[in-house]
């Protein structure tokens, strides 16, 4: 069966010819479970009433051989990525036949079953499936016409990154510190050491896991669970109900102006630690391509880059939350001229939860 689809007149293949394309051309094998069921797509589970997600991120220290197997897990995450696009692409570009979810997970199993790819067995099947579903997810955006076409992730761009669900992972909590507790990921024998510094709420376990590594080699562990989050108590004019309100003008000058005249500077970091930059930066250029001492001289820059954006997002961290605390009202008025980088600050004035309505 074919049908039109799309402004072009594309002509989109459907039915047992569809199925007949994807079994014997794409190798996408037809399904085993529940024959006889209708297939039903996975609706999301909503928060309890009055509860909201929230993801608290914590850094860890995973031993030698717990590293190499989450960098393992980075790179099979990557691999079925990209290789689930290329799937997708061909089958619509070669034969005019959509492939979902569905298809990409059991053309994953098969490749965890075959000669050359038995590898992918040294993951944890959840987490790769997960990295299928951004894929979806991905398309999906794609298809609203809100972001362009996925492109495929390449080890020097990509973000290193890998997702648990909750049978990917075992949470026990400690009774005498609660919040705090032991998190052991899928395909690993021990437990991740982690710095909390700061517990997660007492009794809930988390939902969902995502552990991450920067490009200065360390390792972060994003927790989301779902708690009661009790907004932030009103401001208001001393002795009287008005509500606090501030005024706040962003800038070039000043990174941005309070209307009692008070004046926050930029960080200016990139000045601070220019000179030093520019020695790393020297250094990297005069070792030889694809040598070891090159490679550190890269990690040296990029742990430098990470202490310089660490203490970025710590300055927008306390400004945000000073000025949420602080008053009831705020409003902002961008400077016209430069709209692009301002409104990235903006953005983050605004992300911080609590205080009252903005204007």
């Amino acid at each position: 069966m074919v049908e039109a689809s799309g402004e072009d007149n594309r002509v989109r293949v459907t039915g047992a010819e569809a199925r007949r394309v994807k079994r014997e051309v794409l190798g996408v094998p037809d399904r085993i479970k529940h024959q006889r069921r209708v297939a039903v797509p996975m609706q999301r589970r909503a928060p309890e009433t009055g509860n909201r997600r929230r993801v608290y991120r914590y850094r860890c220290y995973p031993s030698p051989s717990q590293a190499e197997q989450l960098i393992k897990t980075f790179g099979a995450c990557r691999w079925t990525y990209n290789e689930g696009l290329a799937l997708r692409d061909k089958a619509w570009r070669e034969h005019r036949v959509s492939i979902g979810f569905a298809e990409s997970c059991r053309a994953l199993t098969g490749c965890r079953n075959a000669e050359g790819t038995r590898w992918l067995q040294e993951v944890s099947s959840t987490v790769l499936q997960q990295a299928l579903r951004h894929l979806d997810a991905a398309f999906g955006r794609f298809f609203n016409g809100t972001t362009k076409h996925p492109r495929r992730k390449k080890k020097s761009r990509s973000h290193d990154s890998a997702t648990y669900v909750r049978t990917g992972f075992r949470w026990v909590e400690d009774p005498e510190q609660p919040g705090t507790g032991l998190i052991a990921l899928a395909k690993q024998s021990g437990p991740l050491r982690i710095r909390w510094s700061r517990p997660l709420p007492a009794g809930t376990r988390p939902v969902k896991l995502t552990v991450s590594r920067d490009r200065a080699g360390r390792f972060f562990v994003s927790v989301l669970v779902e708690e009661r989050i009790d907004p932030l108590p009103p401001v208001f004019l001393l002795g009287s109900g008005t509500p606090k309100a501030v005024g706040l003008d962003l800038g070039l000058a000043a990174l941005v102006t309070l209307d009692d005249g008070e004046k926050v500077d930029h960080p200016r970091l990139l000045k601070k630690y220019g000179a030093r930059l520019a020695d790393l930066q020297r250094n990297l250029h005069r070792k030889e391509r694809g040598s070891r001492n090159r490679e550190k001289a890269r990690q040296e820059i990029a742990r430098l880059y990470a202490l310089i954006g660490d203490v970025r997002r710590d300055a927008l961290d306390q400004l945000t939350t000073r000025l949420v605390r602080e008053n009831q009202v705020r409003v902002v008025r961008p400077d016209a001229g430069h709209s692009g980088p301002l409104l990235s600050f903006d953005t983050a004035l605004f992300s911080v939860r609590g205080g009252g309505p903005e204007a």
